[in-house]
């Protein structure tokens, strides 16, 4: 998850190692500690800030091209993903509620997107919620600020190396979770993490002692 590799390269760098394991075996891990990863560092997540970048990009499921929403905050944090059959209204409105939802008292002020005219709609609609006289998120449309969060799209989509065709929703979601995951501790967006690869797997390993 933190490399762009296949099953199969895994195998064989295990089988270097004189570890013999099967694809599928990787894969079931992939899909078992990705999301258990995800759950034992939220704790562990520093504040994002309260400007944020959202977009959407399209990764294969089931030989068909879905969507993917995605926010980031200023610095390039992730706050969260949704993995969509639609792009629409709906899905945009879903997915930014939970995306406010998961930051609980930290919502965003300024929420930067293209020109999309769903995204205005939607945001109106989630201040009337909050309260219908105060515009308590202010919608950004300049596509030209949205450039953080569209490199953050294919870096992330390089990490998915040749996993980029997932069998299921559920598994893109399991493996999109840990991706996601390991980038933001990759990136020092958690608490007390010493710096490199080898303070990355002192705070993996004390993630796991700890459970």
């Amino acid at each position: 998850m933190r490399y762009p590799l296949s099953y199969q390269d895994v195998v064989e760098l295990l089988g270097e190692r004189g570890i013999a394991v099967d694809p599928s075996t990787v894969y079931r891990w992939g899909q078992k500690f990705g999301p258990e990863l995800t759950k034992r560092a939220e704790t562990h997540l520093r504040r994002a800030s309260v400007d944020w970048r959202v977009d959407e990009t399209y990764i294969r499921v089931g030989g068909k091209w879905r969507y993917l929403w995605r926010a980031v905050d200023a610095n390039g944090q992730m706050i969260d993903f949704r993995l969509a059959v639609r792009r629409d209204a709906k899905a945009a409105k879903a997915f930014l509620h939970k995306a406010i939802e998961r930051v609980r008292l930290h919502r965003p002020v300024t929420i930067c997107t293209d020109k999309a005219p769903t995204y205005r709609r939607v945001i109106r609609e989630i201040n009337h919620r909050y309260d219908p006289h105060f515009d308590s998120i202010r919608h950004i449309d300049k596509k030209w600020r949205n450039n953080l969060i569209e490199s953050d799209h294919a870096a992330m989509k390089r990490l998915l190396g040749y996993c980029q065709n997932f069998r299921s929703l559920r598994s893109a979601k399991a493996t999109l979770r840990g991706v996601e995951t390991m980038r933001t501790i990759k990136r020092g967006h958690i608490h007390n993490r010493q710096p490199g690869v080898r303070g990355e797997i002192q705070f993996m390993n004390e993630l796991f002692e700890a459970g």
